[in-house]
């Protein structure tokens, strides 16, 4: 197995994403060259690009690298997102999987959700914070304007790793669920017990709705006002994707006149500025993109790129994470997470 492996990893930290036992496969793979308090100079990755067997980090990789790069054999990017910085095709061409153990998130971004809408349903942190305030209202007055989570009609955009590990959650629920996912045929949307609908028809019918969907050239800004409009009043929205999927604007304005109560993980910008109105909103549960970013979910990125690199030099496919391509990388509009 002995090669040359380039860890680039920003803004992930090696001791953040393995463990010892997991540092000591990766080191097994070959001579590692690690540069994590700064992303790797340009003038390092194209020395070592010649002798480089893997690439593990976010190092752009376009055609006239991959020219130099005649050992390669995977590269993983574990930010966890597909990046407009790799030419695909090339890599496609020359068998070079380009992979993301992106799935790790699935469970806790679900569990996270599933909690946030159970939350908003019940209406238990707006309860909370008005008991703390004094203005507390008890039994059958303290529920108004509140819905039973189960059996509550619910709808999920984007029916990935995210929205299929939540359907699997919602079981024990009974909630019919609507999905709207044009990327997928409704032959496997209906295999995970949902029913395939457009996007108009799951709003206008969904008492909850979670967005997973990832930014495409095709979908930004796909929810704004008018898609708002169709929810019934009293809706909860839950917002854990990519804040480009809606027009953000529009969306607090359904939250601020009160047509829909909301959850939000993910923001335009990020750290969102001190005196953004967001913060003062009622009806707005609101969360740091942290619903995925668990200790255990991040040490199995590592596992997962360590296993498959171990299968990748021994000349067989991956296995665990997701493969690039190109045909859907073009589309997607994804952007770095924010260096904390």
């Amino acid at each position: 197995m002995a090669g040359l492996v380039l860890v680039d990893p920003l803004p992930r930290r090696l001791a953040e994403i393995m463990d010892g036992p997991t540092r000591a496969r990766l080191e097994g793979l070959g001579r590692v060259v690690l540069s994590e308090d700064r992303p790797m100079p340009d003038e390092m990755v194209d020395r070592l690009l010649p002798e480089a067997s893997l690439l593990i980090g976010q190092t752009a990789m376009g055609r006239a690298r991959l020219d130099r790069a005649p050992e390669l054999r995977a590269i993983f990017n574990v930010e966890t997102n597909f990046l407009p910085n790799v030419d695909y095709e090339a890599c496609e061409r020359r068998g070079i999987p380009v992979l993301t153990p992106a799935s790790v998130f699935a469970a806790p971004v679900a569990e996270a959700a599933l909690g946030m809408a159970i939350d908003l349903a019940r209406g238990i942190t707006v309860a909370d914070r008005a008991f703390r305030a004094g203005g507390e209202r008890y039994g059958r007055a303290g529920n108004e304007g509140t819905l039973r989570f189960a059996g509550a009609p619910v709808g999920i955009i984007g029916f990935g790793d995210l929205g299929r590990e939540l359907r699997r959650l919602l079981g024990p629920f009974a909630n019919p669920v609507l999905v709207h996912d044009p990327w997928l045929p409704d032959a496997l949307i209906r295999r995970h017990d949902a029913t395939p609908a457009g996007l108009d028809e799951l709003l206008a019918a969904s008492r909850i709705v979670f967005v997973f969907a990832a930014v495409t050239s095709e979908n930004a800004g796909l929810i704004g006002a008018r898609e708002f409009a169709l929810l019934p009043r009293g809706a909860c929205f839950l917002l854990l994707s990519r804040a480009g999927i809606v027009d953000f604007e529009a969306f607090l304005d359904a939250v601020g006149r009160g047509h829909i109560r909301a959850a939000c993980d993910v923001f335009p910008e990020e750290p969102v500025p001190p005196g953004h109105r967001l913060r003062h909103l009622p009806g707005l549960l609101l969360s740091a993109h942290r619903t995925g970013g668990t200790a255990d979910a991040l040490l199995e990125i590592g596992r997962l790129v360590v296993a498959d690199a171990e299968l990748v030099l021994r000349g067989l496919p991956p296995q665990l994470c997701r493969r690039a391509e190109a045909v859907t990388a073009a589309r997607l509009r994804s952007r770095p997470v924010a260096v904390t």
